[in-house]
């Protein structure tokens, strides 16, 4: 498997779509957002880039869950591992690609997780607290099983959740497997990757995101659902709802995206700490570049 990891706006899902085209391999998508389906814009599906010429490139874990549902990293292991075992059953390789640091982590390191029960007793309790608190209650856990994505209360909540039940109830472990990977990390400077955020943000507005918000929530779909899962749809919804101006969301959102790109690379660090080879790519090269780059560790992994 070749892995392809990296911070928003790095360049990832091209690079992705390139080497399945080469390797005529099937692209599993590591994104914690882009699962629900409706939410398009927001999460950057960019469907249309998984073409090349007139050739489709086969792509999985995207549009399968509804939104305003939970999906969490134990449904993400076992979709992915159906999915990989669907793919290599067909003799294809397979190209693994995203930005969630904690569901990469979890295939690439095998994590042995098992389904968390909502715990109604808990939330009452941290209901009310700030976004501060909960984060510094969060990190008094010894081990944190999710530190990822904690932007809103309601994450926060329920990642405190999952913590305390893994510390009062001993884990009936499920096995995954070990899946050799070539981790490949897309990497551009700083100032390159605050353009493209700006850049994207203000096409994705351009392209309707506010109205595929507004469209969400006439589906019934609560505010606070969407607010749960962040960044676009935190600060939209918060603008829909008349809470916030255009350009207060604007400029919250901006900032938020920005953060919330450092928060992955400081991951995708640890993740190097924690045992996982990232071999790191200059995103400001040629494609052709980087293809040729790819493969050079490719055929280095099979010595």
């Amino acid at each position: 498997m070749i892995t392809i990891l990296g911070p928003t706006a790095c360049g990832k899902t091209s690079l992705a779509v390139a080497l399945a085209t080469h390797l005529d391999a099937e692209i599993i998508s590591g994104d914690s957002r882009q699962v629900y389906r409706g939410m398009d814009i927001g999460t950057g599906k960019d469907l249309s880039e998984y073409r090349c010429g007139d050739r489709q490139i086969p792509y999985h874990l995207i549009d399968i869950a509804e939104p305003g549902t939970k999906y969490t990293v134990f449904d993400f292991q076992r979709d992915f591992l159906h999915a990989y075992r669907e793919i290599t059953d067909r003799k294809h390789e397979v190209v693994f690609c995203g930005g969630s640091g904690l569901y990469l982590e979890s295939v690439l390191r095998a994590y042995r997780l098992s389904p968390v029960p909502a715990n109604p007793e808990l939330r009452q309790r941290l209901e009310g607290k700030t976004l501060k608190e909960l984060t510094e209650l969060l990190s008094t856990f010894k081990q944190l099983h999710n530190k990822t994505d904690v932007d809103s209360a309601q994450r926060a909540i329920r990642a405190i959740e999952i913590e305390t039940f893994y510390q009062e109830h001993p884990l009936e472990l499920r096995p995954f497997p070990d899946i050799p990977s070539l981790n490949v990390g897309v990497e551009v400077s700083r100032e390159v990757r605050r353009s493209r955020i700006t850049a994207r943000l203000q096409s994705r507005l351009q392209e309707g995101m506010v109205d595929e918000v507004k469209g969400l929530l006439d589906r019934g779909i609560q505010p606070d659902d969407l607010i749960y899962y962040g960044l676009e749809y935190k600060y939209v919804t918060l603008h829909v709802v008349g809470k916030i101006s255009f350009d207060e969301m604007f400029h919250q959102l901006e900032i938020a995206i920005h953060q919330f790109a450092k928060r992955q690379m400081t991951w995708f660090r640890g993740m190097e700490r924690r045992g996982v080879k990232i071999h790191w790519l200059d995103g400001g090269l040629p494609m052709e570049d980087k293809i040729k780059q790819v493969m050079e560790w490719k055929e280095q992994t099979k010595k």
